[in-house]
């Protein structure tokens, strides 16, 4: 009789959902991958998802950019593979001032409808949060006023930038994320042609 072994199939890379757990071998094999894509020059996204999706190395310069960009999708997915909003008050407080920037920015196009959807499904949720809660009721009112006295998109984003570097540098769990270790180049071509 032939017994049936149930094999666990693991996510890419060994990443369990919801949580980074990586080897260190799979942890030095993501930084080659890195490095190589990055040295072939291919399609940033590729580099940037992996990045995220591993969860080794939070590229600044490349979230700055999209933060400047206003692409507050990519910027909060790009987030999302190192922290989640429920972390601790650093994500939180990263996170709502995504929300905010969203929201006000919505406000000054006029897009009533984005604007209002923003208030009831994100910003409400952060009410519950004492430090916060006198913010998002003063926020909630800023339709009937002119938000443009908030300034440009683009200054406001610039300002954005460096309060969220400040808090990400700050948030305990980004504390290893910043550093890519010092390979050879092309250290993966070498390696397999080693092999």
């Amino acid at each position: 009789m032939h017994r049936h072994h149930h094999v666990q199939t693991t996510p890419l890379l060994g990443i369990k959902e919801g949580a980074v757990m990586m080897t260190s071998l799979s942890k030095e094999l993501v930084f080659l991958i890195l490095q190589f894509l990055d040295e072939e020059k291919f399609k940033e996204t590729i580099l940037h998802r992996l990045e995220q999706e591993s969860g080794v190395f939070f590229n600044t310069k490349y979230f700055e950019d999209e933060v400047h960009n206003g692409n507050w999708d990519e910027v909060e997915k790009y987030l999302s593979g190192f922290t989640k909003m429920e972390d601790n008050s650093y994500s939180m407080k990263i996170f709502f001032k995504i929300k905010k920037q969203k929201y006000l920015e919505a406000l000054d196009k006029h897009d009533w409808s984005q604007a209002l959807d923003i208030l009831v499904k994100d910003l409400k949720f952060f009410a519950t949060f004492d430090e916060l809660s006198g913010e998002i009721a003063q926020l909630s009112t800023l339709e009937n006023e002119q938000p443009s006295k908030y300034g440009d998109s683009k200054s406001a984003r610039a300002i954005m930038s460096v309060e969220l570097k400040k808090l990400i540098e700050a948030n305990p769990l980004f504390s290893d994320k910043f550093q890519f270790p010092n390979l050879k180049r092309s250290r993966l071509r070498t390696l397999i042609n080693q092999g």
